[in-house]
């Protein structure tokens, strides 16, 4: 894959017009640009469990999405998906700033609900935002909303109107390390760590007005960190992919201003957690239907095929939303607009036929 002179270009503005946070007000900041070949071993390799916390870099974020189910006190079925999302910018001498996003898919109500905060701590410990660095492991709280975790053991904890989760989460298996050894260069433009969980089991209760459920369910989580600032003219198509074979894959598509695709990554999971990238040529990607938003007149892809052509896996899969409407408008927090949402899987993957859950991510589309 080719790396984006466009991009270079846009970091390098956004780096000179940093008044707010250069990078985050175009896209959710999840996706690198990725190579095809390794990056070679310049900078120090991932350690675990101290790189699982807080870094004094540029940019980093910790990424949950998943689905839960649970029963209410009548026996009633209840399906959700979630997001929580916290980010880390840090610019010269000022204040550390953290945006952070929560958001419901309340599969059974039909309903989607997020939240968004954005503070500014000017230390490390004040009250309403605290990071731990010196311990290892993950220890981050914006208000009441925390992502806590060691050696692949986290805990959520998040509330909003009428909907909170506190969660465990429980790593099965090793992390995978983008681009073979995690790590990712953009030249000039700076360097980025990058690492996902992409099976964790997850116990705990969700409240839904007022009503506490108990829930089970499969997250993902992604991690990055770096002295990068993140793409701001373009977007991507992201899809996490969880199937009932105990597999995962992640594929995104990246684009440039004008929606030129720049580069396609396809990344896939096997049952023992062994991570092999398969040839950017062979996906084929159809997009199924359109959902036009009626809060803000955009116009996203809702539904998709993903044809892989693949040696290591053959594979045809069907993604189909479970909520049409799951668009967050975090203009007070990230400054911007996209759409992320939990969605059904079937199909056939190594000829067999298969289903399983995901969630897809759609940057910078515009009314």
């Amino acid at each position: 894959m080719k790396k984006s002179h466009l991009a270079f270009a846009v970091v390098i503005l956004l780096f000179l017009s940093s008044c707010s946070l250069p990078g985050l007000t175009s896209t959710t900041a999840q996706l690198p640009l990725v190579s095809e070949k390794p990056t070679p071993q310049t900078l120090p390799p991932i350690h675990f469990p101290q790189d699982e916390g807080a870094h004094n870099d540029l940019t980093e974020w910790w990424y949950y999405t998943g689905h839960l189910q649970g029963h209410d006190a009548s026996g009633n079925t209840h399906l959700y998906g979630f997001e929580l999302v916290v980010f880390q910018a840090q610019r010269s001498t000022l204040p550390a700033v953290y945006p952070a996003h929560f958001a419901i898919s309340d599969i059974t109500g039909n309903t989607f609900h997020y939240d968004q905060r954005r503070v500014s701590s000017p230390a490390r410990g004040t009250t309403g935002t605290h990071v731990t660095t010196t311990n290892p492991g993950i220890d981050i709280h914006v208000g009441d909303w925390s992502i806590q975790g060691l050696n692949g053991h986290d805990h959520l904890a998040a509330a909003m109107q009428n909907y909170a989760i506190n969660l465990d989460l429980v790593s099965q298996k090793p992390p995978v390390l983008h681009n073979g050894n995690g790590l990712i260069t953009y030249g000039l433009a700076g360097f980025s760590y990058y690492y996902s969980r992409t099976h964790m089991d997850m116990q705990g209760t969700l409240i839904d007005h007022n009503q506490p459920i108990q829930v089970t369910g499969l997250a993902w989580m992604d991690h990055q960190w770096g002295n990068f600032l993140t793409l701001g003219g373009g977007g991507w198509d992201w899809y996490s992919i969880q199937l009932a074979n105990n597999t995962e894959m992640m594929v995104y598509v990246i684009r440039d201003a004008s929606g030129k695709p720049l580069s396609t990554y396809v990344g896939y999971i096997d049952s023992s957690g062994n991570d092999v990238v398969l040839a950017p040529t062979s996906l084929h990607v159809t997009v199924l239907g359109t959902w036009k938003s009626p809060a803000t007149g955009i116009t996203y892809p809702s539904g998709w095929r993903l044809d892989i052509s693949d040696s290591h896996l053959p594979a045809s899969l069907t993604l189909k939303p479970l909520l049409l409407d799951q668009e967050l408008v975090a203009t007070q927090s990230t400054g911007n607009t996209y759409w992320e949402g939990a969605v059904a899987i079937e199909g056939q993957s190594d000829g067999q036929g298969i289903n399983g859950l995901g969630y897809v991510e759609l940057t910078s589309y515009h009314a």
